[in-house]
């Protein structure tokens, strides 16, 4: 199998965590995997590099790592053409119409060439059985598209947030008579199985493409049980609670904004949240902006007035389980609405701390945390139910019983990620050979795979 997954780890993206399960799926099912990413000199300027989500891929997996970039997130200047170096922003706007030429998606599509030059001679080293490409980048999908046209080679999509819906503006993202609907259309049409996040996304494209509705599957992300700690610590009131909020912050920041007004509203109401403080963790931000944004500015002012708001840089995979165990309250900021989904959100349902939500009460997250024993509920960005929301989360954190704790992991446990992703694998094999896998298989031990880094 290629599996064109672009974000594979050492990428410090939440998708490497899907992408990192799905491959050791295949592998654990007998299938001789190849991953197609790119070079991680390209994440270091990106997303950055955790080398801890490695650990833990199939030594049996196959790494192709081809050497394309953003040059848009180039910050040498000594580097820049005189036309960027006069005329940015007309230089941005070029770039990402060229993007366009090939594929239409700004960016990316200039790609299209490289990832089916590469596919093609993967297929001719070893004749390939299927394609799996998963988006975002769509661009993934003309190179699986292309070895079926050329070779015959049955693909399938993992869409996970799909593409012609706009999930931050629950709309339509773009029509169907559109450059990028025609595309679509076309890789959908051919494709053997579809994958989304959530039942919303999976019912829009149901809609959209009734004659395929039997191809769209829901696969949600779900969470690594090794990243959860095995115990939580016993509040302590007297000292004060630590809520804490992990993940990457790319949302506008008037929702940070927001998050930051009701914690110093509550401060001033509630003298336990008072004596508490608030940590934030993860990828703040990407490329030359990384740590260098407004939401870092309100982070720092925050700091200066003495309101006990921290940020503690990125968290490496393998800390995560730790930096959970040290916290009392779990902090779930963000965007999006009904077609939203999160993959933290997995993660903090398991832990078996009390969540405070920080988004619009109609989101996937709500469907997640419906149920959980200690969640306090969705009450969008109002300041005023946000200072409600962290005294509710605090009280939780100071009542909750072993009880309630087991409760809580226990709904959680549905959304392991295997769990999640294991049956999808098998059911996409079953398509391709039309026999069923075997159930016994197991998958190596972690340790040293094979990359074969593209870009040297």
């Amino acid at each position: 199998m290629i599996y064109l997954a672009i974000g594979f780890p050492p990428a410090a993206k939440s998708c490497a965590y899907r992408m990192r399960e799905t491959a050791n799926q295949f592998v654990s099912q007998g299938w001789d995997v190849t991953v197609v990413t790119i070079a991680d000199a390209s994440w270091e300027r990106d997303f950055g590099l955790d080398h801890t989500l490695s650990e833990r891929v199939d030594p049996r997996v196959r790494i192709v790592k081809l050497p394309l970039v953003r040059e848009d997130l180039e910050t040498d200047i000594r580097t820049f053409s005189e036309e960027r170096a006069l005329r940015p922003a007309q230089w941005a706007a070029a770039y990402r119409k060229k993007g366009m030429d090939d594929f239409p998606e700004p960016i990316y599509g200039g790609w299209r060439a490289d990832l089916e030059r590469a596919v093609e001679r993967i297929h001719r080293e070893k004749p390939v059985d299927l394609v799996l490409a998963t988006c975002v980048p769509y661009v993934n999908m003309a190179a699986a598209l292309h070895l079926w046209e050329t070779h015959r080679v049955p693909y399938a999509i993992d869409f996970r947030d799909g593409w012609s819906v706009d999930v931050l503006g629950d709309g339509e993202a773009f029509t169907p008579d559109s450059p990028s609907g025609v595309w679509e259309r076309k890789v959908l049409s051919r494709a053997l199985s579809l994958w989304l996040v959530n039942d919303p996304i999976a019912d829009w494209y149901r809609q959209r493409h009734p004659d395929l509705a039997a191809r769209f599957h829901v696969v949600r992300n779900g969470y690594d049980e090794d990243s959860v700690p095995a115990r939580t610590r016993t509040p302590d009131p007297e000292a004060g609670l630590t809520f804490g909020h992990l993940g990457v912050v790319t949302s506008p920041p008037r929702i940070l904004e927001a998050v930051l007004d009701g914690w110093r509203t509550a401060r001033e109401r509630d003298p336990l949240v008072a004596r508490s403080r608030l940590e934030i963790r993860g990828q703040i931000g990407s490329g030359a902006a990384r740590e260098a944004n407004a939401h870092m500015e309100m982070i720092r002012q925050a700091q200066a007035r003495g309101e006990a708001v921290s940020f503690g840089g990125a968290a490496p995979k393998a800390e995560v389980p730790d930096i959970f165990a040290s916290w009392d309250v779990l902090l779930l900021m963000i965007m999006g609405g009904k077609y939203m989904t999160s993959g933290k959100v997995y993660e903090y349902a398991a832990t078996g701390l009390p969540v405070m939500s920080a988004h619009e009460a109609e989101h996937d997250a709500s469907t997640v945390m419906t149920g959980h024993p200690l969640w306090t509920g969705a009450f969008g960005f109002d300041e005023e139910a946000l200072a409600t929301a962290y005294s509710a989360a605090a009280k939780l954190a100071v009542e909750a019983t072993d009880e309630d704790r087991a409760a809580a992991r226990a709904h959680a446990a549905q959304y392991a990620r295997a769990a999640q992703l294991g049956p999808a694998v098998r059911r996409l094999i079953d398509r391709v050979t039309g026999a069923p896998d075997d159930p016994g298989a197991q998958a190596a031990a972690p340790g040293t795979h094979e990359v074969e880094d593209l870009s040297v």
